[in-house]
C-alpha cells in the first residue's frame, strides 16, 4: 500500500481517540460501511497502558480489515510508541507536534510521517525533516483565510486539515487545496460505540463521504 496516494485518494481520516480496544473492530467496520477508508487509532498519553492498548487497536483492525484501510497511529509523541505502530502494523504515524526525531524513526520503518504544525515556519520544519503530510492543526480554527494566505508562498507541501472539521465545513477545506481532512469526535462519537449503535455510526460517516464525493 502506497498510504500517501491512498489517503490522497479517500481523503477521509476518522480519528478513533480513547476509544477501548474491545469496540475498535465494530467501530472501524462501521465507519467503513459508511465509505471511509482511512482511520488514526491515537495513542492515550495519560494512560499508562496506552502502547499496548493503541497497538492492540491497530493490530486489530488491520487483521479484521486488510488493506482495505489505511490505517495510522495518532498523537504519536516518543520512538518507543513509532516502534509499537510499526511493529502493529501502522500504514502511517500522525503527531501533534513536529519532532525530527520521531519524523526520522517513521521514515527509518517504512511508515508515512504526518507531524503536525501551525505557522509557515513550522510547516516548512517538518516538510523540511521528513515528512510526506504536514497535518495543519487546528485548522477548523485557523479558518480558511489563514490556510489560503499560508498557501500562497508554500504550495508545494500536501497539508491535512485538523482539528475543528466537521460535516458543514469539511467539503471547504478539500476545496480550498488540503490533500485531506482528519475528523474525530464528529465522526467517531464515543457514545453511539459504547452503546453499540453502529449503525448510526455508519450512517454518520456516509454523511461525510457523501458531502466529500466532489473531492474523491
Amino acid at each position: 500500500m502506497n498510504a500517501v496516494d491512498f489517503i490522497k485518494k479517500h481523503k477521509l481520516v476518522a480519528i478513533a481517540r480513547k476509544i477501548a480496544p474491545g469496540f475498535i473492530v465494530r467501530a472501524a467496520q462501521a465507519v467503513y460501511s459508511g465509505g471511509i477508508r482511512c482511520l488514526e487509532i491515537t495513542f492515550d498519553q495519560a494512560s499508562l497502558s496506552c502502547i499496548e492498548d493503541t497497538a492492540f487497536s491497530i493490530a486489530s483492525v488491520k487483521k479484521a480489515l486488510g488493506d482495505d484501510v489505511c490505517v495510522g497511529a495518532g498523537t504519536v509523541v516518543t520512538i518507543e510508541q513509532v516502534k509499537a505502530a510499526h511493529e502493529a502494523g501502522a500504514d502511517f504515524v500522525l503527531s501533534p507536534d513536529t519532532n525530527p526525531l520521531v519524523i526520522a524513526e517513521t521514515k527509518k520503518l517504512g511508515m508515512i510521517s504526518v507531524p503536525g504544525a501551525m505557522t509557515p515556519t513550522e510547516i516548512m520544519y517538518a516538510y523540511n525533516s521528513g515528512a510526506d503530510i504536514v497535518k495543519v492543526f487546528p485548522a477548523g480554527f485557523l479558518g480558511l483565510d489563514y490556510y489560503k494566505a499560508v498557501r500562497a508562498p508554500i504550495n508545494h507541501v500536501p497539508l491535512m486539515a485538523v482539528g475543528g472539521i466537521d460535516e458543514t465545513n469539511v467539503a471547504s477545506f478539500l476545496e480550498a487545496g488540503y490533500c485531506s481532512c482528519g475528523i474525530g469526535s464528529n465522526i467517531m462519537k464515543n457514545a453511539l460505540i459504547e452503546e453499540c449503535k453502529y449503525e448510526a455510526l455508519s450512517l454518520l460517516a456516509g454523511k461525510f463521504v457523501k458531502s466529500c464525493e466532489a473531492y474523491v
